[in-house]
């Protein structure tokens, strides 16, 4: 039995995580908001009352649309909040191992040519969101090439599943069908649906990250992906067969970020050399539980 915690326990991710680790065993500590990760003090407390072997570092502003308001914010929660976090664990948990969650969004636009995206791939941050987690990502390297720290980096490329905030593309456009289905309207709105993405369910990054922690390098980055892109064209109309068939989908302006990486695709060799890990969950079995999930009443 693994002593564990997760900081941002209680958001999309950390829920199915902790859910993963107690299901296998551990003893899961998870902190949110209770614990600002921006402020050391608090965050030493919380360790010497946990004594984790293992920590899950998801706290963070992840949504790329709102970082570009709000940049300050991003930056402080994302970069100084790793920082925090890794100079209490140095002081109170020295031995711990600690999974950086970071993103793919740090590899900004790249061409066909580039891809499958290997982890050595250079970073060219295309948003406030990425950058904070680029800075992020070197904060955690520090941390491992100055003091030894045992921090391993995961990059995962987009991932979804039930639960996930209707801020996101798929649970968005499955909230509006599942409207327009109720009121017998025959459209609803999307953004631009021609990126294509590197997509996989979250119940099985969450396996990925409790692989990376037990069997990572430290001061290594990994993939989580799934090795193949899909057009969001073709999630929705996935979406549009199992909601609701026949509804238009009509294109908003306002729904289009400033900037869109067209296409991302990541390896995932790397992960599978060091941990065996493949994803297994098939899409559309999670388009259908992302429906089922906002279906049940609050």
């Amino acid at each position: 039995m693994t002593r564990v915690l997760i900081t941002g326990a209680q958001g999309f991710v950390g829920r199915h995580l902790h859910a993963h680790l107690r299901a296998r065993g551990d003893l899961v500590v998870g902190v949110d908001r209770e614990c600002d990760v921006t402020d050391e003090a608090s965050v030493r407390a919380v360790l010497r009352e946990v004594e984790p072997e293992v920590i899950f570092h998801l706290a963070a502003l992840t949504h790329v649309g709102e970082s570009w308001d709000q940049a300050a914010e991003f930056t402080r929660v994302n970069v100084v909040g790793t920082q925090c976090l890794l100079n209490a664990a140095r002081a109170v948990v020295p031995e711990a191992t600690t999974l950086m969650v970071s993103t793919s969004e740090v590899y900004g636009l790249v061409s066909e040519a580039d891809l499958p995206l290997t982890e050595t791939f250079r970073v060219a941050p295309l948003s406030p969101y990425a950058t904070s987690k680029v800075e992020a990502e070197h904060v955690a390297r520090e941390a491992w090439r100055h003091h030894d720290q045992r921090v391993i980096i995961a990059r995962p490329f987009n991932h979804l599943g039930p639960g996930q905030s209707p801020n996101f593309f798929v649970p968005a456009l499955a909230s509006r069908l599942l409207a327009a289905r109720r009121d017998g309207r025959d459209h609803v709105v999307v953004g631009d649906l021609a990126p294509r993405r590197d997509v996989s369910d979250v119940r099985d990054v969450v396996r990925a990250y409790a692989l990376l922690a037990e069997y990572g390098a430290p001061g290594e980055v990994y993939h989580v992906a799934s090795e193949r892109d899909v057009a969001m064209r073709t999630l929705a109309e996935m979406l549009v067969e199992l909601v609701a068939p026949g509804t238009r989908l009509e294109r908003d302006e306002s729904l289009v970020r400033p900037v869109e990486i067209p296409v991302s695709r990541g390896s995932a060799a790397k992960i599978f050399a060091t941990t065996g890990w493949r994803g297994e969950i098939e899409l559309a079995q999670t388009l259908r539980d992302v429906v089922a999930a906002l279906e049940i009443p609050d």
